[in-house]
Parts: C-alpha cells; sequence; structure tokens
C-alpha cells in the first residue's frame, strides 16, 4: 500500500508536543489546526492513531485514483491524438473538407499545440492552484476542456481546429493535469515513483482505450459528432474527480501563511512565483532542464505519426489506431514497472537508464524500419520500435516530477515543477512540428523512407537528453563541501 508522508508522522506525534504551521489532521487540511497548550502531554491511544492511519491511507488512495482518473482522460485523449491526424491527413486529400491541401506537418500543429501547451502553462496552473486551490484549477480546466472538442466539431477550416482542438484544448488540459501531478508527490515518499507511476499511467491506458473508442465514434457516428461525445464525457470525468485534488496538510499550511501576507487573491493573477535565483543557476538544475527540453522535443514525435507511418507500410487506418494503442499500452506498463524499480535502484539512475534505452530503440529499430520500404522486416522492426519504445521513452514521463523531488526538495517542487514543465512543452512546441517538416513529400502518398529524417531526428534529439541525464546523475553525487563521493542509489 502507499506511504502517505506527513499525515502518518503527525498522527504519530504527542497531542501536547507543539506542532507550530501544521495542519490539524487529514481530513480538514484546508485551516491550521489550533497550538495546543504548553507543557501537556499526552500519548494518543492505539485507537486515536488507527483511525489517523487508515485515513491517511485512503486518502492516498483517493488521490492516486483520481490523479489517474484526470491523466486517463485529458493526456489519454491527448495521446490518441493520431487518430485524428491520420483521419485528417487522408481528408487533406479530398476536396472541400477543413483539411484539403494541407500538410502532415499543418495537421500535426493542432496536437502539437495542446500537448505543448499542457506543459507550457504549468507555472501559471501551479500559482493557480496555490492561490486558490487545486480542486477549483482542475474544476474550470475540465470545462475548458470538453468546451474546446464540442467548439471544434463545429470548425470549417484548418484554423479552427487549431485554434480549438489545440490551443483551448491544451489549456484545458494543462489546468487539470498540472494540478493533479503537483499535489500528488508531496503525498508519498518511499513508494512516490511508484505512486506518480500509476498516475502518470493514466496516459498511456487512456491512449489504449481511447484510440479505438476514438476509431469507432467516427465510423460509427463521424468525426463531429465523435468531438462532442468525448468533450462531454471527458469534461464530466474531470469535474467528478476533482473533488479529491487536495493538497497535503503541511503543504496546504505553508501555501495559506503565503496567501495570507497578499492583499488580494486576484493580485498579479498572471504573474507566477519567480525561482530561487540559488536554484536556478545551479548547475543541477541547468542540467535537468536540459534533459527535460531535449528528451520533450522528440518523445512526442512518433507518438503523433504511428498512425501515419503505419500506413506507409501498408497497414489500414484500424491498424494505425491499434498501433497507437498498442503504444499506449506499453506505455502503461513502463510507467508503473519501472517507477516500481525506480523506488529500489533510485529515481536519477532509472531516468537515466530509460532515456538512454529509448535513444538506443529509436536508432535500433525505428530508422532501419524507415529504409527496408514496406517488407516484412520493415514491418517487423516497427512492431517491435512500437512496443519497445513505449515501455522505456514513457517511462521518464512519471520519473521527472519525481527527479525533482529527490533534487531540489519538497519545499522547491512546485515552483520548479512549474518551470521545468513549461520547458518540456515549449521544446514540444518545437520539435514535433520541425519533425513534421523532415517528413518528405505527403505522408498519405509517400512510403517508409520519407520519415527518415524523422527517425533521425528523434534519435539525435534522445541521445542529447541521455547526456544531460548523465549529467544530473553526477551533480547530483556533489555534497555539501563541494567534492563529489560516489553513491550508487541516486
Amino acid at each position: 500500500m502507499f506511504s502517505p508522508t506527513r499525515p502518518l508522522e503527525l498522527s504519530q506525534l504527542p497531542r501536547g508536543v507543539p506542532q507550530p504551521h501544521r495542519a490539524s489532521s487529514v481530513a480538514q487540511n484546508s485551516e491550521p489546526g489550533p497550538e495546543p497548550e504548553q507543557g501537556f502531554t499526552q500519548t494518543p491511544s492505539q485507537a486515536q492513531q488507527v483511525p489517523n492511519s487508515e485515513l491517511s491511507t485512503w486518502r492516498s488512495i483517493s488521490i492516486v485514483a483520481s490523479s489517474f482518473t484526470i491523466v486517463f482522460t485529458c493526456c489519454g485523449l491527448n495521446f490518441a491524438f493520431g487518430v485524428y491526424q491520420a483521419l485528417y491527413e487522408a481528408m487533406a486529400q479530398e476536396p472541400k473538407t477543413p483539411f484539403t491541401g494541407a500538410t502532415p506537418a499543418q495537421i500535426g500543429l493542432i496536437g502539437t499545440i495542446s500537448i505543448s501547451l499542457m506543459t507550457m502553462g504549468a507555472p501559471f496552473a501551479v500559482a493557480w492552484a496555490k492561490r486558490f486551490s487545486p480542486f477549483l484549477v482542475s474544476l474550470v480546466g475540465g470545462v475548458i476542456f470538453g468546451l474546446s472538442l464540442v467548439l471544434a466539431s463545429f470548425g470549417t477550416r484548418l484554423w479552427h481546429f487549431v485554434l480549438t482542438q489545440g490551443l483551448l484544448l491544451g489549456v484545458g488540459t494543462c489546468m487539470p493535469y498540472m494540478a493533479a501531478a503537483t499535489v500528488a508527490p508531496t503525498w508519498f515518499t518511499s513508494r512516490r515513483g511508484l505512486a506518480m507511476g500509476i498516475i502518470l499511467a493514466g496516459t498511456g491506458i487512456g491512449g489504449l482505450v481511447w484510440a479505438p473508442v476514438l476509431k469507432a465514434l467516427i465510423s460509427g457516428f463521424g468525426y463531429r459528432n465523435s468531438l462532442r461525445i468525448s468533450g462531454a464525457v471527458s469534461s464530466i470525468l474531470i469535474a467528478m474527480c476533482s473533488t479529491s485534488i487536495t493538497w497535503e496538510a503541511q503543504t496546504q499550511t505553508r501555501i495559506h501563511m503565503e496567501n495570507a501576507s497578499r492583499e488580494a487573491r486576484l493580485n498579479g493573477i498572471f504573474m507566477v512565483p519567480l525561482l530561487d535565483w540559488r536554484i536556478a543557476k545551479s548547475r543541477k538544475f541547468i542540467a535537468h532542464g536540459l534533459g527535460a527540453m531535449f528528451q520533450a522535443a522528440a518523445y512526442y514525435t512518433p507518438v503523433f505519426f504511428f498512425a501515419s507511418y503505419a500506413r506507409t507500410l501498408g497497414y489500414s487506418d484500424a491498424a494505425g489506431a491499434n498501433f497507437i494503442a498498442l503504444s499506449n499500452a506499453c506505455n502503461a506498463i513502463g510507467k508503473i514497472v519501472i517507477g516500481f524499480g525506480a523506488d529500489r535502484m533510485g529515481r536519477v539512475n532509472a531516468l537515466s537508464v530509460t532515456t538512454l534505452v529509448s535513444a538506443a530503440i529509436t536508432v535500433g529499430f525505428w530508422l532501419p524500419s524507415t529504409v527496408y520500404g514496406t517488407s516484412n522486416t520493415s514491418r517487423d522492426l516497427f512492431i517491435a520500435f512500437t512496443v519497445l519504445y513505449g515501455l522505456f521513452a514513457s517511462a521518464y514521463v512519471s520519473l521527472f516530477p519525481t527527479c525533482i523531488v529527490e533534487l531540489f526538495g519538497v519545499q522547491n517542487f512546485a515552483s520548479v515543477n512549474g518551470v521545468l514543465y513549461m520547458v518540456r512543452g515549449l521544446a514540444t512546441l518545437v520539435g514535433t512540428p520541425l519533425g513534421g517538416v523532415l517528413i518528405r513529400g505527403q505522408s498519405g502518398l509517400a512510403g517508409p523512407s520519407a520519415y527518415m529524417n524523422m527517425s533521425v531526428f528523434v534519435s539525435v534529439l534522445l541521445f542529447t537528453a541521455t547526456a544531460a541525464t548523465l549529467w544530473v546523475r553526477l551533480e547530483s553525487m556533489m555534497g555539501m563541501d563541494g567534492r563529489r563521493s560516489f553513491k550508487w542509489k541516486v
């Protein structure tokens, strides 16, 4: 079972011990508790401790379940965009459609903007969650998420979809996703990697479920009704789960103290807290930021083009959707299994190893697949790439926030997490469209070789990200005296 952080520790302290700036309980963590009388000491009975422990355990389970469902819905639909990518590319070859004459890169901009804004807006989403509440931020984001898909269903031009299914959907994804991803790690210590692995496996499981569902909806009701149905369902799911997204007790108390120093909550609503300059200029932060940037620039490119590339190998549109589902299934398995292993081998170690393996997989399987044409060898290589890339490349996403806690501490997690997620969003906004531009010709008419430049581009970015994660590994061994001492588990 998961091991929550402060709530269990607080419940085991004697009642008479002063606990300044601590929340009174897990269940009522919105207001600081009253100070106990000095000098009065009473050891809590076992009967008193058990309910608190049980409450903390169930609270942790609730956080994991709700956060998982939010990620499953928001990110899962984004990860299933490949279904729409392939559909819109096919429509681009037909007359009188919203996408007639559009290139793969132009169509890919829809999904790229959405995925990019999912993390680019992180500093604002985190700041709003601290200033108001993560529940409110997640709830409003869920409404925007559903509305964006419904509005997209009425689009008649490519730019209509860029604004709705791209820009607005990205904002609607960012708010609940960042609320969940920032709140959840503060509730766990020894099993933080496993907890975040389960939560962020929602991207893979969501893509696994949503890809065939969207394909079935499009086949049965048309793509416009598919957008409307998925928008309504997703908005309801996010709203229901937002009620459980609350700060851990000690974090809540610290945030209350910060908010108390402001004259009004609306003051500086579009300003975000600046990152501590000592952290920002540290080699550890620079290395982790570079790794985040290069990995994000590469990571989503294959995910968005799985279905399109599969079509160049002779697979049907339905088979292309199945490749997306297969990748997302492996995505979920990789995050959970590697997250579990990372708690034992070290989260920074796991981050470096999985990034290196994902780079080797790309150059070892996808690149050769683009060379052999439409042969069975090319298909086999692509299947292997789909499985292995889903298992290892996706693990970076779940290990990334846990490593931030390891490297910079819980007290700096929210600010560092927001800034580095923004870096990842900016990198995605540049990397994925650039990868789309590297496709030679119209992907619907070209063969696998048209994707050779894209595969090389992704490989180079991932190897560069690996170098940055190894730098983080070295910096994490630096002691307070400025000397490095070897540690295996980092």
